[in-house]
């Protein structure tokens, strides 16, 4: 393969940058950005008294680049991908299609809070415009009018809790200033954390043939979620009640249950699976979707992910099915 002299320059930069950084005093301390360009995967930084690896960008994530299936019972069947995710020990446990390009549907919603949480303030006064008012039928909303106002905090709740579909538009707009702009953030930060097959074109989900991603993917970005308190503390959460002003300015109180069926206790994860929270994602074309972070008995962690099942019941079922392979049921 031949590299450019502006590659090649841009390698040496990095390069001399960190050794600038290594010849300071105290701690070792250095970032290597993430790049597919890049020939290697780590730089080896000498200086002449010591070296020092750079982290790569892969470090700490469960990395393939085809099917996981061997030794395991799943049976994907009637689903169009599947991916189980072992966070404490880098490891994939099952995957099958989570590169191929899928349709999210309200999934979306992690990388809007994961960029509303990245640039926003938790305290900041959201105010929603006519935009933000969604009145097509069978479309999951909180119901907002132009004019009411929430905080950020109230509007993440909301958003992750009950996947309202009007409080996309009205965070997205507060932190983007037009859906269009925080589409582009979306797609920027997906670049960055190396969710390189996923295209967004709204905060929301609803379908668009331009807006995809991938099982993979989804777990980058969820991943990176969880690096959020916040977001971690809400998607445990089974129902949330809070107070927002509506436009005239009279306090208005809201109660949004989870639509997570594990949550409402519809369903019931396997023995010795406790799950910790999440986010479901359903349109027509998207099928029915659900990402979640889980534990076992050891309090290890785990990702587990499937898209586009067929129908809910499917989707649980084969949600356990995936769940049971980490005991290796």
């Amino acid at each position: 393969m031949k590299y450019t002299n502006s590659f090649m320059k841009s390698i040496t930069a990095a390069v001399l940058c960190l050794l600038i950084l290594l010849t300071g005093c105290g701690e070792l301390s250095y970032e290597m950005a993430y790049d597919p360009d890049y020939p290697v995967s780590s730089f080896r930084v000498v200086t002449n008294d010591r070296y020092a690896v750079a982290e790569s960008f892969a470090a700490g994530l469960c990395v393939t680049s085809g099917s996981v299936t061997e030794n395991t019972a799943f049976v994907p069947g009637d689903i169009g991908a599947a991916g189980l995710f072992d966070l404490s020990n880098s490891r994939v446990v099952y995957a099958s299609n989570i590169h191929g390009k899928l349709y999210p549907a309200s999934m979306t919603k992690v990388m809007t809070a994961l960029v509303a949480l990245k640039y926003g303030n938790l305290d900041d006064m959201l105010v929603a415009s006519e935009n933000a008012v969604i009145d097509e039928y069978g479309v999951q909303t909180f119901g907002i009018e132009a004019g009411d106002r929430m905080t950020l905090d109230q509007a993440l709740h909301i958003l992750l809790i009950k996947s309202a579909n009007d409080i996309g538009i009205m965070i997205a707009e507060h932190i983007a200033g037009s859906v269009e702009g925080f589409a582009q953030m979306m797609n920027d930060e997906a670049a960055r954390i190396g969710a390189t097959n996923s295209h967004f074109m709204n905060p929301h989900g609803l379908h668009d043939e331009e807006h995809y991603t991938t099982a993979y993917d989804m777990y980058l970005i969820f991943q990176e979620a969880l690096q959020y308190e916040e977001f971690r503390q809400i998607i445990a959460m089974d129902s949330y009640t809070t107070v927002y002003t509506n436009a005239e300015g009279t306090p208005c109180e809201a109660t949004v249950r989870s639509t997570i069926q594990y949550q409402t206790g519809n369903y019931t994860a396997p023995d010795n699976i406790t799950v910790i929270g999440g986010k479901t994602g359903t349109t027509n074309a998207a099928g029915n979707c659900l990402i979640l972070l889980v534990k076992d008995t050891s309090g290890n962690q785990y990702i587990a992910v499937i898209m586009r099942a067929r129908e809910r019941a499917v989707l649980y079922e084969k949600m356990n099915s995936l769940l049971k392979e980490i005991y290796g049921q």
